[in-house]
């Protein structure tokens, strides 16, 4: 199964509503058969512009990020459920890229590709 991340920000809200509506999201993910790695809260921040969600009108909002494997035909689906939520300001979900086991570093391979002036 490929790896994603799920960018998620919520409207602000107190604590409980907030656990509650990521629970929603995770379990979402879950019955879609979803494998949930982890879940990561950036905290609460300005929006880059205001944003109109349900009817209303957004300029903060809190930042999470979930880190999963599934399969790749439950995006869509899950993006139609994220955008329904009332909850949920902006879902996006971005495929990461798996980095094989004998990668090296960038600047390795900038090296041997340079040709060395004396």
């Amino acid at each position: 199964m490929p790896r994603y991340e799920l960018a998620l920000i919520l409207k602000t809200m107190q604590r409980p509503e907030t656990a509650a509506a990521l629970r929603r999201t995770v379990e979402s993910l879950m019955e879609r058969g979803a494998v949930v790695r982890s879940l990561e809260n950036l905290g609460e921040r300005l929006l880059p512009y205001k944003i109109t969600k349900h009817s209303e009108r957004h300029s903060r909002g809190a930042y999470f990020l979930l880190d999963f494997y599934s399969s790749p035909d439950i995006l869509s689906g899950l993006l139609n459920h994220l955008h329904r939520d009332v909850d949920v300001v902006r879902p996006t979900v971005l495929k990461k890229e798996a980095r094989s086991p004998g990668s090296s570093c960038c600047v390795t391979h900038l090296k041997s590709k340079l040709k060395v002036c004396e």
